[in-house]
């Protein structure tokens, strides 16, 4: 449906009235544990508040949750996509604390406000009656973070790819408009030997420094500035004693880049490095731990022109971004998919993380609006 002058200033300011509702749902979905792979306390809470709204929530078996809202004629599909997952482990104090405009807690603007969010979009649908061309598909997936490797995304666009015509993905800072994947490569490379004393085996190979030198001939590469490739070593392990000769070691790689072929042969190389590596008494080898794929809408796709747009009437001028988000997963498939934000955070990932509640309002009006417009989109 195309929205009036009337329509879009209601939007605006019943947005507003929502801002309360949102904190306080952001609060209770925050206060429940939901480490990647972990996350079905919080699923089971999310779905009872869609039950709430008299809607029939259906949870996949990976706690994927799900709620279609239906529009007025049959075809493609808008999915809206917050997930639940957070990076901090299940023992966290996760307390949220406010202080006048500001909340703080680990996990309340990535992502529990944004699913708050998704809850409110419903809702202000409902209450104004407004409808859409198409359905619209409410998911609060898992496995966005860390290792998860978008896995609710994957399974929730590919469940319904045939049928999808955008995805809105809602995480990140609003006043952004990510349009551009960025893919990512995780790797756990491991070196092996014999082992042995540190003085009586002296000139065996160590695990250890043939790591060492692995991790040097990566950092030896020469990568791209455009389009932006880059890697990281987070994590080297390895060794048993100051007096020992290493028998294994290992270091997790991240590799990214928002195009595959940079990625792929960032890849290669790093591969041809570890093969080169081996010397005699050592071997490795790569294990895959987690795939992103790379991928970009253009600035002038319908979409993200859309997303632009709303950010404009909102008095804000938008800001193009690369990300590694559950939007990946439909970018890659050549789904057109943009992810904005709700409010502008702080400190994400760490335990001080804190957010600004005042935009709140205005961001849930950009969900809204282009929850309905993105449906006559996709009708064209």
């Amino acid at each position: 449906m195309s929205l009036t002058e009337s329509q879009l200033e209601h939007i605006r300011s019943r947005a507003q009235a929502y801002l309360e509702q949102v904190v306080e749902t952001g609060i209770q979905i925050c206060a429940i544990p939901a480490p990647t792979g972990a996350e079905g306390k919080r699923a089971e809470f999310v779905a009872s508040l869609f039950r709430e709204r008299g809607y029939e929530p259906e949870i996949d078996a990976l706690q994927n949750v799900y709620v279609r809202r239906k529009g007025r004629h049959p075809g493609p599909i808008v999915m809206l996509l917050a997930h639940l997952d957070t990076v901090f482990p299940a023992e966290t104090s996760l307390n949220v604390v406010r202080e006048g405009d500001i909340l703080r807690g680990p996990g309340i603007g990535d992502n529990s406000l944004s699913v708050a969010s998704l809850l409110a979009t419903l809702d202000m649908l409902d209450e104004l009656k407004l409808e859409t061309e198409g359905d619209l598909l409410f998911v609060a997936d898992v496995g966005e973070e860390g290792l998860g490797n978008l896995c609710g995304a994957r399974t929730a666009v590919d469940r319904f790819r045939e049928t999808l015509g955008a995805v809105l993905v809602i995480d990140g800072s609003l006043g952004y408009v990510v349009h551009e994947a960025v893919g990512s490569k995780r790797w756990r490379i491991t070196v092996k030997g014999p082992g042995g004393h540190s003085y009586g085996a002296f000139g065996t190979a160590s695990a250890i420094h043939g790591l060492a030198h692995l991790i040097v001939g990566i950092t030896s590469l020469e990568i791209p500035e455009e389009p932006k490739t880059t890697y990281n070593v987070g994590v080297i392990e390895g060794g048993t004693s100051v007096n020992t000769i290493a028998a294994e070691a290992s270091a997790l790689l991240d590799m990214r880049s928002t195009d595959p072929a940079a990625l792929q042969a960032l890849a290669d190389q790093v591969q041809a490095i570890v093969k080169r590596t081996a010397k005699d008494g050592l071997q490795t080898e790569i294990t895959v731990l987690g795939e992103r794929p790379a991928g970009r809408r253009q600035r002038t796709d319908p979409l993200v022109q859309l997303a632009a747009s709303t950010l404009r009437w909102l008095g804000m001028e938008p800001r193009f971004t690369s990300s590694s988000t559950d939007a990946n997963i439909p970018i890659n498939y050549g789904i057109p998919a943009v992810c904005v934000g709700v409010t502008q955070g702080h400190k994400a990932h760490t335990v001080e993380e804190w957010v600004t509640i005042s935009p709140l309002g205005t961001g849930l009006a950009q969900v809204v609006r282009l929850a309905i417009e993105a449906s006559s989109l996709v009708k064209k």
